[in-house]
C-alpha cells in the first residue's frame, strides 16, 4: 500500500508566499495555491480534491511538480502552438467575422448568445465548411484573426481555506429552514443602482461599434444603495434604500424592520445568509443580534439566525443575479434618471412595496 503524499515542510517565507499568492486573479496559480496550502495542512490528496471540486490526479500532479519545482509550478507553462485544421476554408475568413455580428435568432437558434460550437454548427449548416468541425477550430480562426473569445470557466473557486465547511452549513441551514414553516430562510445583500447606466452593447451590432453618450454628471448622488432580501419561501425581495452608504447602524435598522415584518406574518426564526462585509461581520451588528435574539427569548418575535458564506463566492448567493438582471431592467440610454425614477423602476421590476429610505445617522 503506497504511503500518503503529502508536500514537504514549507519555508515560513513560502506559506507566505502561497497566502499573498491567493489574491492572484489567474485561476491556475490559484488553485495551485489552495492545493499546496491544504496538503500543508495535512489533508490527503481524496480530501483536497473533494474540497476543490477537482481530480485526485490533479492533486497530485501538483504536489509531484511542487516537489520538482518548488514554487515555480505556480506559473502556467506555455502550451505547444496548434495549427488550424485543414478543413476550414480561408476564403470564409471575413463571412465567419460577419456571422458574428448578427444573433444566432437569426439562423433559427434559441439563443442569443454564440458559442463557440453553435457557431461551428451553423458554419456547417450554411455549406462553408464540408463537415462539422470543433469548437477549437473555431477558436484558432478567430485567433488567427484577431477576434477575442472568452470561454466561461468550467470551475469556479474561492480563497477561502473553510470554503467547504462554510458550504456545509450553508447547506445544512437550507435544508431546516425548508423543513419548518415557520423559519424563513433569506440570502441578503447590498446593491448600488446607478442614475448613469447604460445598455449593453452585444456582438452583432454590426461593422460599426455603437457610439453611447455619456450621461452628465454632477447634479447630485450618482448611485442609490439599496438593501435587500431574497425570500427562499415566496421569491419576494424586501428592499430598501439608504439615504447614505451601508454602515452598521443602517444594518440594524434594516435587520429590525425585517424581522418586525416576519414576526407579523407569524414567522420565529429568520435564516439570514449574507456575506462578509464591514457592515455584517463589524462588532456592533453582532452585538445588536446578539441583544436582539435575548429580547426575543424573553418577549417573542422572530429570531435571527446568521450563516456567513465563505470569501469571494457569490455564487452561493442567489439574490446577486437578481440584482444583475434589475440593473439591466431598468437602463435608460437616452437620459440620466431621477433618484425617483429609478426607486420606481427597481420597486416596480421586483413587485415591491415602496418604504422610507433608511437613514444614515451623523457620527
Amino acid at each position: 500500500m503506497k504511503s500518503p503524499l503529502f508536500i514537504r515542510p514549507l519555508a515560513e517565507a513560502e506559506r507566505a508566499l502561497l497566502r499573498q499568492s491567493l489574491r492572484c486573479p489567474d485561476a491556475f496559480t490559484l488553485r495551485r495555491c489552495l492545493i499546496l496550502l491544504h496538503s500543508d495542512r495535512g489533508q490527503r490528496p481524496s480530501q483536497i480534491a473533494a474540497i476543490l471540486g477537482c481530480g485526485t490526479q490533479t492533486v497530485r500532479d501538483v504536489l509531484h511538480a511542487f516537489a520538482a519545482e518548488g514554487l515555480g509550478c505556480l506559473r502556467a507553462k506555455p502550451k505547444t502552438p496548434k495549427t488550424i485544421h485543414s478543413a476550414w476554408p480561408k476564403d470564409r475568413d471575413e463571412d465567419l467575422r460577419a456571422l458574428l455580428h448578427q444573433s444566432p435568432r437569426n439562423f433559427g437558434k434559441p439563443t442569443s448568445l454564440w458559442t463557440l460550437p453553435l457557431a461551428a454548427q451553423v458554419c456547417h449548416e450554411k455549406g462553408w465548411t464540408p463537415r462539422l468541425l470543433s469548437g477549437e477550430t473555431i477558436r484558432l480562426v478567430l485567433k488567427r484573426l484577431g477576434v477575442g473569445w472568452k470561454r466561461a470557466k468550467h470551475w469556479l473557486v474561492s480563497p477561502d481555506l473553510e470554503y467547504a465547511r462554510k458550504k456545509k452549513v450553508r447547506d445544512q441551514l437550507i435544508e431546516q429552514a425548508a423543513s419548518r414553516p415557520d423559519w424563513v430562510l433569506g440570502f441578503q445583500d447590498e446593491t448600488w443602482w446607478t442614475r448613469l447606466a447604460q445598455p449593453d452593447v452585444f456582438a452583432w451590432a454590426g461593422k460599426q461599434p455603437l457610439r453611447l453618450l455619456a450621461n452628465e454628471r454632477g447634479d447630485g448622488k450618482e448611485a442609490l444603495a439599496c438593501y435587500g432580501l431574497l425570500r427562499a419561501d415566496t421569491g419576494a425581495m424586501l428592499l430598501r434604500f439608504v439615504e447614505g452608504r451601508p454602515v452598521s447602524q443602517v444594518t440594524e435598522d434594516y435587520l429590525g424592520w425585517l424581522c418586525a415584518r416576519l414576526a407579523a406574518e407569524g414567522k420565529r426564526v429568520l435564516v439570514l445568509v449574507w456575506d462578509n462585509a464591514a457592515w455584517h461581520r463589524s462588532k456592533r451588528v453582532r452585538r445588536w443580534i446578539g441583544a436582539h435574539n435575548r429580547k426575543v427569548k424573553r418577549e417573542g418575535g422572530c429570531k435571527i439566525r446568521v450563516c456567513y458564506l465563505p470569501v469571494k463566492s457569490p455564487w452561493l448567493n442567489p439574490i446577486e443575479p437578481k440584482w444583475l438582471h434589475g440593473k439591466r431592467a431598468i437602463v435608460e440610454p437616452e437620459r440620466k434618471l431621477t433618484a425617483a425614477e429609478v426607486k420606481q423602476r427597481v420597486h416596480e421590476h421586483y413587485h415591491c412595496e415602496p418604504q422610507e429610505p433608511l437613514t444614515q445617522n451623523a457620527a
